[in-house]
């Protein structure tokens, strides 16, 4: 890769180190985030269909009863990654980073194996969420925290970037599918709604199939005292031998940390189980933890604030009313601009653009798109199958090209940033906490955004509009005074970034250097032979 691409080295790094390995690995690990995606956006149409109704009685229900069927067979899923996200905290200490993603994708497919066989039996159908559910919030909370762990700091980004850029591209094969089905294939036979239930055992499958390629953490294996196998496993994916300077070096770094923070928080440097249990919750109260932890809180707050489900609930109206006569194509297409325009930028601008002003600026294009739509709303009130005016008509076309901007400048910003900083932000003794956290974040605001929406459109019209872009000017303005930039920099050296150790460091008020770091940025970076020593 281009240097443009990464960000500027921490220390002077072999070209090896940027190798076929750690990518594989990161491509692996993210295969599971491709089944999260998929199974976020193909369910709404598929149990529509004619034969699902049939099948599973909803055709003999009331309107109220096929909702609330709807609505349990949404809500068990995200409970289901809510705990899913909650429960791999133990194993993510106990047993690894590895064998967190292989219980995970076992949990998946067997839930997808109960969602594609049953004939006529309902709670089958509700297990089967429940349990992909379950499997892809502990693949949520490892994912990003294991790629951060055997990334280079210079293409960390990239790599973790990943995440998003497969749960986009999960999303658009979810919806192509179905849009594919709906006019192919007659949707009063069974087919209809099984092959789509079915296609989510594939990319679970194909991380089934490639987790030989997966290797341990080398961060976890460095945690449990298993030197030699760290170093193998760091030779590995760095591809250079073991006792390579470079990877002497990453060691150090890691056992010191891991040492400093034990001896800090337990008073130990190997504490049992229990003892780390109580000294990581002592360990999170420290206010360079907490305000760690509330930052991914409020990161996916931000994020579920943003409008994108509004943009998604809204947009079949607007296209109808300028006379777009295939509005599925059309919202494909939103899908297709979102995950195209996360691909792009987390694997080629990440790392070198950084977390902070991407999310700045993504946030105030999507506020801007959101106030012209509100206007457009308010002044032409477009309606399906109600004549426009051709200056109504015109708007509709500014507002469906706001559309497609809202998702490219979306794609760059809190849609995907929030996982990244999570993954990167925590000392090793708390990342078997934060990527839980995380994952049970981003579900919580997902459900309590979900089931606001509707009430907000009923009583607030194309005021949800206005909310919503105010929320992502007031996104915008949380990142540029509480979002630090973190391209470039260690794991370890977060530590430093954040004042954890209770040395109070007034970021907000240091002295910005020429190339967009601030001083105790640069600070940070020369620290590398002072921590090893």
């Amino acid at each position: 890769m281009t240097g443009f691409s990464r960000a500027k080295e921490d220390r002077p790094t072999p070209p090896e180190v940027y190798n076929w390995r750690v990518y594989a690995a990161s491509l692996v690990i993210s295969m599971g985030v491709l089944a999260y995606g998929y199974d976020s956006a193909f369910i709404g149409t598929t149990i529509t269909q004619k034969s699902f109704k049939r099948d599973f009685g909803l055709a003999k229900m009331s309107k109220k009863e096929q909702n609330d069927v709807s609505s349990n067979l949404t809500s068990i899923y995200s409970a289901g990654g809510f705990f899913g996200a909650l429960f791999m905290f133990f194993s993510l200490e106990l047993l690894g980073r590895r064998m967190t993603v292989i219980i995970s994708d076992a949990i998946f497919i067997f839930g997808a194996i109960l969602c594609t066989v049953p004939t006529h039996q309902l709670g089958l159908i509700y297990a089967g969420r429940l349990l992909t559910g379950l499997g892809v919030g502990g693949i949520a909370a490892v994912s990003p925290i294991y790629i951060a762990e055997i990334a280079p700091p210079a293409i960390r980004g990239r790599l973790t970037g990943f995440f998003e850029s497969f749960y986009q591209t999960g999303a658009v094969i979810g919806f192509w599918i179905n849009y594919g089905i709906v006019h192919n294939i007659d949707t009063n036979k069974t087919i209809a709604w099984r092959i789509p239930m079915a296609v989510q055992l594939i990319p679970a499958a194909l991380l089934a199939l490639m987790i030989p390629i997966l290797k341990e953490s080398p961060v976890w294996l460095l945690k449990q005292g298993r030197d030699d196998d760290a170093y193998a496993v760091y030779s590995y994916i760095r591809n250079l031998p073991a006792g390579h300077p470079y990877i002497m070096e990453d060691v150090a770094f890691v056992k010191t940390q891991i040492a400093k923070e034990r001896a800090m928080v337990t008073g130990t440097q190997t504490p049992s189980f229990t003892e780390f249990i109580k000294g990581a919750a002592k360990e999170s109260m420290m206010k360079g933890m907490r305000n760690r932890f509330l930052l991914v809180f409020i990161m996916f707050m931000w994020q579920g604030w943003s409008g994108a489900a509004a943009i998604n609930y809204y947009s079949p109206t607007i296209f109808t009313s300028i006379g777009l006569t295939d509005v599925t194509l059309w919202t494909g297409i939103y899908g297709v601009i979102k995950a195209v325009g996360s691909i792009i930028f987390f694997t080629w601008f990440i790392d070198a653009f950084g977390r902070k002003w991407p999310w700045i600026i993504s946030s105030l294009c999507c506020a801007f798109c959101q106030y012209y739509l509100a206007a457009y709303i308010a002044i032409g009130n477009p309606k399906p199958g109600v004549p426009q005016s051709s200056s109504t008509i015109a708007g509709g076309k500014a507002a469906t090209a706001f559309i497609m901007i809202f998702g490219a400048t979306w794609s760059f910003g809190a849609n995907g940033l929030p996982w990244i900083i999570s993954a990167e932000i925590f000392p090793s003794s708390l990342r078997s906490i934060s990527g839980p956290w995380a994952g049970m974040s981003v579900w919580l605001w997902t459900f309590v955004v979900t089931k606001a929406l509707p009430s907000m459109y009923t009583s607030m019209g194309y005021g949800v509009y206005v909310f919503f872009a105010t929320c992502l000017v007031g996104a915008s303005i949380y990142a540029y005074f509480f979002i630090h930039e973190t391209k470039g920099l260690r794991m370890d050296q977060m530590d430093h970034l954040f004042g954890f150790e209770r040395e109070e460091v007034a970021l907000a008020g240091d002295v910005k250097m020429g190339d967009g770091e601030s001083e105790h940025e640069k600070e940070v970076k020369v620290d590398v032979r002072k921590e090893v020593a």
